[in-house]
C-alpha cells in the first residue's frame, strides 16, 4: 500500500502553496501511517464514471434517492463499520485543513465556545465536487459509506445545474460528551455541478483538468485531509472562464475536495445561543458578516429548519501562470432543527436528535450556496 500511496501522491499539487510537497513530507508519512494501520481501508474500487441525471454508482451498493424528511420514530441504524479512531481522525484532519484556511470559520467557532462550555456539536459537513469523469458525489461519498453512512435523499437546484445528496451517520454510543468531530457523528451534504449543461468551454476546461488527475477521484478523502487538489493549478484565465459561467465551478476549480462547509448544530448548544436568531445577532455583534442572500435566515416552508452563514473568506492563490489572486475559500454554517409537531410536548430532557426535523431544504440550501458568490464576498469587503 505505502507504493502505491506515494506513486498517487505525487500526482497531486497543494492547493494555496507554490511549493510542491514532497513523499518525504513528515505530514504525509503521519497519515500515510494512519492509512495502513487502519482495520477498515479504503476502497479504491470505482465502476463507470458518474452520469449526471442518474442514480449514484458506488462499489457494491444500490443508493435510494428519497427518504423521510420526518421520521415518526428513532430509526434503525447500522452499527458502526471499520475503526472509529481512524475515522474521526480523518475528519480531524479534513477541520485542521479547513480551520488554517477560513479564519472566520476559527474565530467563530472560538468565539462559541467562549460561551458554551467549549461543547460544540455539528450538524452536518459539506463539499463540492464536478459531476463528470468520476469525479461528483460518488468520489467522495465512498469514504463516508466504507463507514455506515447511508444516503438519504437527492436535492436539485435547476439553475445553478447542481444536484446535491446527505448521508446520514450510523449512531455511536458515548459521543454525547464530545465535541466537533469527536461529538455526534454528522451528517454529510455532498454537491455536483453538472458538467454536461455547462458551456463547451466550461466543459473542456473542467474535463482537462479532470483528465490531469487521473485517479485521483479515489483518493479524494485522501486529498481533503492533506489540503491538496489532485489535479494541476489551473491557469488564471480558466478560473475566470468558469466564474463567469458558475461561481460553484470556479470554486472547485481551485479548492477541490476541500471542505466547503461546517454547521453548528444550534439547539444542542446549551446557552441563550441555541436559538439560531441569537446566535446570529450574537455573531454579528461581534462584527462578523452574515450571507444576506434571501434575508440573513433561511427557513424551510414547514417552519422546523432555520439557517444561516457567514460570507466565505477569501485567500491568496498562486495560479500555474504565476499570476496572484484572491480567490474564494469556505465559511460557516449554523443550523436550528426545531420538533416535529408530534413531539412538541415532549419534555427538554427526553428531546433526541430523531425527535426534530431532519433532511435538508433545496430552497434554504439554494441560498447557502451563495456564501462564496463574488456578490457576498464584495458585500463583506465593502463593509
Amino acid at each position: 500500500m505505502e507504493a502505491a500511496t506515494l506513486t498517487m501522491l505525487s500526482s497531486i499539487s497543494p492547493i494555496y502553496s507554490t511549493v510542491r510537497t514532497t513523499a518525504r513530507s513528515s505530514s504525509f508519512f503521519s497519515l500515510r501511517r494512519s492509512f495502513t494501520a487502519a482495520s477498515a481501508p479504503l476502497s479504491t474500487a470505482f465502476p463507470r464514471p458518474f452520469s449526471p441525471g442518474s442514480s449514484v454508482f458506488l462499489p457494491n451498493r444500490s443508493i435510494c434517492k428519497a427518504s423521510r424528511s420526518h421520521m415518526e420514530s428513532e430509526p434503525a441504524v447500522p452499527p458502526f463499520q471499520g475503526a472509529e479512531s481512524f475515522f474521526r481522525n480523518v475528519l480531524a484532519s479534513m477541520e485542521t485543513v479547513y480551520l488554517d484556511r477560513n479564519p472566520t470559520a476559527k474565530s467563530v467557532l472560538e468565539l462559541v465556545r467562549s460561551v458554551d462550555s467549549d461543547r460544540i456539536c455539528y450538524d452536518h459537513l459539506a463539499f463540492r465536487t464536478f459531476g463528470v469523469n468520476g469525479y461528483g458525489i460518488d468520489s467522495m461519498a465512498n469514504f463516508f459509506l466504507d463507514f455506515g453512512y447511508e444516503p438519504r435523499e437527492e436535492l436539485r437546484f435547476p439553475a445553478k445545474k447542481l444536484r446535491a445528496l446527505w448521508f446520514s451517520p450510523t449512531r455511536i454510543p458515548h459521543t454525547d460528551t464530545g465535541s466537533g468531530v469527536y461529538g455526534p457523528l454528522p451528517r454529510i451534504f455532498i454537491s455536483e455541478l453538472l458538467v454536461d449543461e455547462m458551456s463547451p468551454q466550461a466543459q473542456e476546461i473542467i474535463r482537462k483538468y479532470t483528465e490531469i488527475s487521473g485517479s485521483g477521484n479515489k483518493h479524494a478523502a485522501l486529498a481533503s485531509a492533506l489540503g491538496f487538489l489532485t489535479w494541476e493549478k489551473p491557469l488564471y484565465s480558466e478560473f475566470q472562464q468558469l466564474a463567469r459561467e458558475s461561481e460553484y465551478a470556479a470554486w472547485t476549480l481551485v479548492n477541490g475536495y476541500a471542505v466547503n462547509h461546517v454547521t453548528i448544530s444550534s439547539h444542542r448548544l446549551k446557552s441563550d445561543l441555541r436559538s439560531i436568531k441569537m446566535l446570529n445577532q450574537f455573531i454579528e455583534e461581534n462584527g462578523f458578516k452574515l450571507n444576506s442572500e434571501g434575508g440573513v435566515l433561511k427557513v424551510s416552508p414547514d417552519g422546523l429548519l432555520l439557517q444561516s452563514s457567514t460570507v466565505a473568506d477569501s485567500v491568496s492563490f498562486q495560479f500555474s501562470d504565476n499570476v496572484t489572486e484572491s480567490v474564494p475559500c469556505s465559511y460557516i454554517e449554523f443550523a436550528e432543527r426545531l420538533l416535529l409537531p408530534q413531539y412538541k410536548n415532549l419534555p427538554d430532557n427526553e428531546v433526541k436528535e430523531f425527535h426534530r426535523r431532519d433532511g435538508f431544504e433545496v430552497g434554504n440550501a439554494d441560498k447557502i450556496f451563495e456564501s462564496t458568490s463574488k456578490d457576498q464576498l464584495t458585500r463583506r469587503t465593502a463593509a
